[in-house]
């Protein structure tokens, strides 16, 4: 386990390959749009819950390097 974390955290700082920078930004766009339109028809539930996938989806696309 120690090892798979160490792995991971040391290819953060690495350029992430093209298709998952295009995944992450999709995750990023997809998220933001839910968002505000939760916010618009007050379901804050919806809101915080997009809010929170898109963001943890595009910091997981900086673990994957070349």
């Amino acid at each position: 386990m120690k090892d798979t974390i160490k792995k991971a955290t040391s290819s953060y700082a690495k350029p992430t390959p093209a298709k998952w920078r295009k995944l992450g930004d999709a995750l990023l766009a997809v998220s933001t749009t839910i968002t505000t339109y939760a916010i618009v028809e007050e379901m804050k539930w919806l809101a915080l819950t997009a809010v929170l996938l898109g963001a943890v989806g595009k910091f997981m696309t900086n673990f994957f390097s070349e």
